[in-house]
């Protein structure tokens, strides 16, 4: 025989019942069919409500109106696929069980309370009439079914609501009953119900159909059990969580044991014991993709693809810690802590001990906290009133992170890696715990990363793709470009297990947001049409309601407000990329707050494109100081667009015909006084002078513009280049004497003795700056390794294409520092 069991979303409706019946059907051209149903999705959740609401006095019609629907459809459904059901008499049936439950709900609104037997009684009546309209489904097909009667054929001990089936007293009850052993006899048995020693029947747990499925394996020592439910198979994570979790081919009964115990939904808890006992294989499989191979459960798994074989995470814990001066070499303490859990009835999920015997940590139920904490100060009263034990520690809402498989105690690292990934996605661990056996390590952390654990958990351990949320702010010039890149690339970087996401793009007025990510073929009509504008607190509620793994805030703009920002987004858990020099550029103060939070945050702040756009200017730099070098000496042309203009005059061009092309060619702001006064050459040099460790201001760089603040003035961009050509003779004056010198006048940043210069300068053949126009950014520094030949770096300097390749190179470096 093989049992099969069906578990609610297989026994929802009428086409679900006939798709179990095509799947007997199959089965039973080979080997008997014992078969477990639970009762039609959501039946119990109903059931459970009426009780609850009863006793509280509320209305119950909404559920019993869902529930009798439920039954209903589910009835004329299989009348309309299978004529010779007898409709009339199941339809009579579930009538009679309704006028049973609501007779039963009369008796609890009169009392004011549910007995615990009632309780039972009631909430398993959805298995009783999934049996009863399965038996006359089958008969109606033309074969032969027998029944067993859970509650005088399974002996169970415990509680009303929670027992535990005796396997040997059951298998001797079911072997009298003399099974007809008829291939085209089908075996039926309601799941989640069993019968105490007086007779009584008992639940068997929420969930418990599972169990019973395992408990009657056991009993006629099955072939094999099967859970049938609707995913296929057992993952390694809850793939409605993690998208790209992975089945898992087969899996040890100790592997599914600890799976199941730390939160795994798939399995009940104690399926796996009945069978593991009789070394009877379990396979999971989809009741709407019966064709799928499944997982197989068995006593050894040879299956080395996956050493780790899932994630699993439980939520709604508490920590208790008990500690004290008292606990250390005191025999018996931990006892008596556990003897007190016992005798209050609740399960202790996860224990931890400290080294010095100083504490004992546990988690219980979020919902047995206040039953723990008393059974906890009623034992221990003397030892608290002495003060040989502290006020008890008590951590809640957290939740269970567990590693599971049997391959760990082989694979070295994995442990490095678990905790890596928690730390990289800024998750605290409050406790761990790790068996003897090495089969699994558990941490507990915050209830509310729980999921975002798990993602970065499975990312780590199975190597998965690597996402990146990208949140664009400013879509100009360079974040249009960037978006147009990151549209190309995401094919390519997905063969690179790079899942990269465009999230959220916003510009000074209104931001869209997609958690899969925004469609990039659309996203211009897609923000012209959104009614919010970039608000980062709406943000920061967005990405943890959404659980983001690795969100990262993009600023494309040159504005102040959101540069100021920056330490907020950091120490809200976002990486920071960006092109904008101005937080880099502000107080000292705020560029050491920058640096330290992204430290103790664990978060990137990157921002190569400050000073050189696509040249790796910022890398090499840190790499030739992290190396023990020292920065002595540095000049170099860091504008894109002075480079142009100062080699359009090279060439015989006037300063104001030159700025003019430079302008409309987009190598300069929209105001070119922007460019023209210095001050951003000056951002840029300030910060590679903070990089090598010098404390300056912006207001500590000597600046001399191209034009001077005066002749700037603050009239319409329009009269200022109509003013321009005022200047044109003096430049041409300067030009002509340095060419009969053999030099060329360069715009340059330089750093010296501390100090700090932006000015036009004279430099000859022999400089490394001499041949640098048309755009190109050329950089030399002199170190106390590079002397007295500079280290130069060259290329191309403006361009929003350039700019934004390379802030999409600091995107990409987030995924290689990982």
């Amino acid at each position: 025989m093989r049992v099969l069991k069906f578990g609610g979303t297989s026994v929802a409706n009428a086409e679900r019942f006939l798709q179990v019946v095509d799947i007997i059907k199959d089965y039973t051209t080979r080997d008997q069919v014992g078969l477990v149903l639970s009762a039609p999705a959501k039946i119990t959740n109903h059931l459970v409500a009426m009780v609850e609401k009863t006793v509280a006095g509320d209305n119950i019609e909404a559920h019993q109106a869902d529930a009798i629907a439920i039954f209903d459809n589910l009835l004329t459904g299989l009348k309309a696929q299978v004529p010779s059901f007898d409709y009339d008499a199941m339809k009579a049936f579930v009538t009679e069980q309704f006028n049973e439950i609501n007779n039963r709900l009369e008796g609890i609104r009169l009392l004011g309370l549910c007995p615990d037997s009632v309780n039972a009684d009631l909430i398993c009546r959805g298995e009783k009439l999934s049996i009863a309209i399965m038996q006359a489904l089958l008969r109606a097909l033309g074969y032969g079914v027998t029944v067993i009667d859970p509650v005088k054929n399974l002996l169970a001990k415990g509680h009303y609501l929670e027992s535990t089936v005796d396997i040997h007293e059951s298998s001797d009850r079911i072997t009298k009953l003399n099974l007809s052993k008829d291939l085209n006899h089908v075996i039926l048995m309601a799941g989640f119900t069993a019968g105490n020693e007086n007779g009584e029947l008992v639940v068997l747990g929420r969930n418990g159909s599972d169990y019973s499925a395992a408990v009657l394996a056991a009993c006629v020592r099955a072939a094999a059990c099967e859970i049938w439910t609707d995913v296929d198979g057992v993952y390694t994570c809850d793939p409605r969580s993690v998208p790209d979790a992975r089945l898992i081919p087969s899996l040890s009964y100790q592997e599914a044991m600890e799976l199941s115990y730390f939160g795994a939904k798939v399995l009940h808890p104690r399926t796996i014991s009945p069978i593991a006992q009789f070394q009877i294989p379990c396979l999971i499989k989809n009741t709407g993709n019966p064709s799928a191979p499944g997982s197989i459960i068995t006593a050894v798994c040879d299956d080395k693809t996956y050493p780790i074989k899932g994630i699993t995470h439980l939520s709604d814990v508490a920590m208790i810690n008990v500690s004290g001066p008292g606990m250390k070499g005191m025999v018996g303490m931990a006892a008596r802590v556990f003897d007190a859990m016992s005798l209050a009835g609740i399960s202790v999920i996860l224990i931890t001990q400290s080294s010095s015997e100083y504490s004992i940590s546990f988690c219980v139920p979020q919902k047995e906290l206040s039953r723990a904490v008393n059974a906890l100060e009623e034992a221990f009263r003397l030892e608290f009133k002495e003060g040989v034990l502290e006020p008890l520690g008590i951590i809640e809402h957290q939740a269970i992170i567990s590693v599971v498989g049997d391959g760990m105690k082989t694979q070295k690292g994995i442990s490095a890696r678990l905790f890596k990934a928690l730390a990289n996605a800024n998750i605290n661990i409050v406790a761990i715990a790790q068996g003897s056996s090495e089969r699994s390590i558990s941490t507990v952390i915050d209830d509310k990363r729980a999921k975002v654990a798990v993602l970065a958990t499975h990312e780590a351990l199975f190597r998965t793709f690597h996402v990146i949320e990208l949140f664009l702010v400013g879509v100009g010039g360079v974040g249009s470009a960037l978006i147009e890149q990151v549209k190309a690339q995401q094919v390519n970087l997905k063969a690179r297990h790079i899942d990269l996401r465009v999230c959220g793009i916003a510009n000074s007025k209104k931001m869209v947001l997609n958690a899969r990510g925004l469609d990039l073929e659309t996203w211009e009509s897609d923000l012209a049409a959104s009614t919010s504008g970039f608000d980062f607190e709406q943000i920061k509620t967005w990405v943890e309601d959404n659980h983001l793994l690795n969100p990262v805030i993009v600023d494309n703009t040159s504005n102040q407000l959101i540069a100021d920002q920056y330490v907020d987004f950091l120490d809200s858990g976002f990486h920071v990329v960006t092109p904008n020099k101005k937080a880099n550029t502000s107080s000292l103060a705020y560029y050491q707050a920058l640096r330290t939070t992204a430290l103790k945050t664990r978060r990137k702040f990157m921002y190569e494109t400050n000073v050189g756009a696509g040249l790796p200017v910022i890398e090499n730099l840190q790499n030739l100081l992290s190396a023990g070098d020292e920065l002595q000496a540095f000049s170099g042309i860091l504008s894109g667009s002075l480079s142009f203009i100062f080699g359009r005059l090279d060439e015989g061009c006037s300063l104001s015909e030159a700025t003019l092309e430079a302008k409309k060619l987009g190598f300069t702001e929209p105001d070119p006084r922007d460019d023209l006064s210095g001050m951003d050459v000056a951002r840029k040099v300030l910060i590679l002078a903070r990089e090598a460790g010098l404390a300056l201001e912006l207001s500590d760089i000597e600046v001399e513009g191209v034009v001077s603040r005066e002749f700037a003035g603050e009239d319409s961009v329009e009269a200022f280049l109509a003013r321009l050509p005022e200047l044109d003779a003096v430049f041409k004056q300067r030009i002509e004497a340095a060419q009969k010198d053999g030099k060329v006048l360069r715009y340059v940043g330089e750093i010296e003795n501390g100090r700090c210069f932006v000015k036009i300068i004279e430099v000859d053949g022999d400089n490394p700056l001499y041949k640098v126009k048309n755009g190109e950014n050329a950089l030399a520094f002199y170190s106390r390794y590079y002397q007295p030949i500079p280290l130069v770096l060259r290329g191309y300097g403006a361009g929003n294409n350039v700019t934004a390749a390379g802030v999409f190179a600091d995107i990409l470096r987030l995924h290689a520092n990982r």
